[in-house]
């Protein structure tokens, strides 16, 4: 039997069968979530630090800049050019990186404004105005159940606006404006997820952000001291390592689930805002807080079921 005979009497291994078969590890990717959104709520006590002596602005431009760095030596000094190469619309990688620098400077200003928790439980609303943008913008559906949980959030957030109106309205209209932000966001990332890589959205998002907050940087610039440069240098390494950890967090476990730990960030603020500032949550904070929290947990758990036809697992947003 010759040696062409051999060869086809040979079983055909596809490459799909003999490539290894990646496994879900539940502790290592709840764990990274873990440290993701601790790493982001260390990222803005030290934005709101920072910011007592320098523009917002100027604070978010430390941050795109410091974050965009390591990208470029892998790009560059790595050769991993793939992360340069866009699949598919270039029009919403650049409105996603305009969007995440506007969304940015908002936060930013939020926590400058008003106390950790306070801003944490107002940007929370960003995942209730999810399910409705992807009603309105996407087709999904959204049944009565989800709705209703909509609802109860928003009810939260009239609590935590006071009946007596007694609230910082400037901080109060920047968080808000922020969650909406970062809702239209996730939408664009589940449409972005489906082409691009997350390396990709990232890098162009650190970039053009940089280039955006470097524009108005000569008009609000103030030259740090000395003892901000680790506050500065710290806010660029939390904002990557928060990226990082969350890859791993969303390579490790399912979205829902990671997506379950973000809530963590409301007992990371609470306790960062006691401990240097003495902010303690009023109480129509922590009951509309609470009430917000739960109207997630309960989108969450109703997605877990039900599902959502056509949504793809989100990107992490830096």
């Amino acid at each position: 039997m010759t040696d062409a005979t051999n060869e086809q009497a040979q079983p055909a291994v596809s490459p799909q069968a003999s490539a290894p078969i990646h496994a879900d590890n539940y502790i290592v990717g709840m764990a990274a979530a873990l440290l993701a959104y601790l790493s982001m709520a260390a990222m803005n006590v030290l934005a709101k630090l920072l910011s007592e002596h320098h523009h917002v602005i100027e604070i978010g431009f430390y941050r795109n800049l410091i974050g965009f760095l390591p990208f470029l030596f892998m790009v560059f000094a790595m050769g991993k050019r793939d992360i340069l190469k866009i699949r598919g619309n270039r029009r919403d990688i650049f409105l996603r990186s305009i969007l995440g620098s506007v969304s940015l400077i908002f936060t930013f200003a939020a926590y400058a404004a008003m106390p950790m928790a306070d801003t944490s439980a107002f940007l929370f609303t960003s995942s209730l105005l999810i399910p409705a943008l992807g009603f309105f913008v996407l087709g999904e559906r959204v049944g009565p159940f989800r709705w209703s949980a909509i609802a109860l959030g928003f009810l939260g957030v009239l609590i935590m606006l006071r009946p007596t109106g007694v609230v910082n309205s400037v901080g109060v209209s920047l968080a808000l404006g922020a969650a909406m932000i970062q809702a239209v966001l996730q939408i664009l990332l589940r449409k972005l997820g489906r082409t691009e890589r997350p390396e990709t959205v990232t890098f162009y998002f650190l970039g053009i952000g940089a280039v955006l907050t470097a524009i108005p940087l000569p008009f609000v610039f103030t030259a740090p001291s000395w003892n901000e440069l680790p506050l500065i240098v710290g806010i660029g390494l939390c904002g990557v390592f928060m990226q990082m950890a969350l890859s791993i967090a969303f390579k490790n476990a399912p979205a829902n689930i990671i997506t379950v730990f973000n809530y963590s960030s409301i007992i990371w603020t609470t306790t960062f805002g006691w401990f240097i500032w003495n902010d303690w949550p009023t109480l129509p904070i922590w009951i509309g807080g609470s009430i917000v929290v739960i109207s997630n947990f309960i989108i969450v758990w109703r997605e877990t079921r039900v599902g959502v036809p056509g949504r793809e697992k989100p990107l992490p947003s830096p």
